[in-house]
């Protein structure tokens, strides 16, 4: 069977990611889509492990470390230095998790998308600071367990809607992703690199410790996100909202919430309260894709 991805590989097996990590595929898809004339940047992150210690790197294009609130910045930099170097091909990323997004790096990204800077941005999405113990973040959804929202005190907060508030800037591509569908990522990316400005990129990257679900299980939890309508896949372009995997026939939030132990203490009525939460914002989508 012709295979649907390019063949050549830019992230090597030499990384130093948990197994089953959803990030590192997240990584992979996305060098194979931007090629080698691509550059990025990394936050404090799980990246900035997995990449491995320097000097070494799994990845084979150049990358930057920096502070954990200036991946936007970071970037939009070096694009801005690139420029004036006559290479204003070369793709420029940022590359970060939901800590570094929804909360720390969020005035660097705001920034970057009001002055549509001519950079990538990615949002790898584990749902919590994986890197630094599993702490809540503004990504952690209602009803998780981490090691600051414990089982007695799980988080009672909705996840933020950081597609929302990108979208508020009015950025000319923006689009959510899942690992458990790499196609439909990797057709995203291409469009996405021949259109100038603020392209925002938000991946549901399963983290197995943190999400406390078996390696094995991290693609049919990228999957489930999806087809229970917890992580909506779509993409936004020009203000116009298009779904790109449609889930008519939408299944149960508890067959996503049963294979991970950060959810295990929830009861029923907790379990209900997720189904309203995934319900209501599903529908309030759907009137945006129909809008358009």
């Amino acid at each position: 069977m012709k295979p649907t991805l390019p063949l050549e590989e830019l992230m090597s097996p030499g990384h130093l990611a948990c197994q089953g990590c959803g990030a590192g595929i997240a990584m992979r898809t996305t060098l194979k889509a931007l090629g080698r004339d691509t550059m990025f940047t990394f936050p404090a992150c799980c990246w900035t492990v997995i990449d491995g210690p320097f000097p070494y790197s799994c990845l084979e294009v150049p990358l930057l470390h920096m502070a954990f609130e200036a991946t936007a910045a970071t970037a939009a930099g070096i694009k801005a230095a690139m420029n004036a170097l006559g290479k204003d091909k070369t793709t420029i990323c940022g590359w970060a998790g939901d800590g570094g997004t929804f909360d720390i790096g969020l005035q660097a990204l705001s920034g970057a998308a009001e002055r549509n800077d001519d950079i990538f941005y990615f949002c790898y999405d584990n749902e919590a600071y994986m890197n630094t113990g599993i702490q809540r973040s503004g990504a952690t959804p209602y009803g998780a367990w981490t090691t600051t929202t414990p089982v007695k005190h799980f988080k009672k907060e909705v996840k933020k809607s950081i597609d929302d508030i990108v979208a508020a800037h009015k950025p000319p591509y923006q689009a959510t992703a899942s690992v458990a569908y790499p196609e439909d990522l990797y057709k995203k990316l291409i469009k996405a690199k021949d259109i100038r400005g603020f392209k925002f990129i938000h991946i549901i990257s399963p983290c197995p410790p943190g999400w406390k679900a078996r390696p094995e299980d991290t693609v049919k939890l990228a999957r489930l996100a999806v087809q229970t309508g917890i992580f909506p896949v779509y993409e936004v372009e020009a203000g116009k909202y298009a779904q790109t995997m449609k889930t008519p026939n939408r299944k149960p939030v508890l067959e996503y919430l049963k294979l991970q132990g950060r959810f295990k203490h929830l009861k029923e009525d907790d379990v209900a309260e997720i189904q309203r939460i995934v319900d209501a914002r599903y529908a309030e989508l759907e009137k945006r894709f129909q809008g358009c």
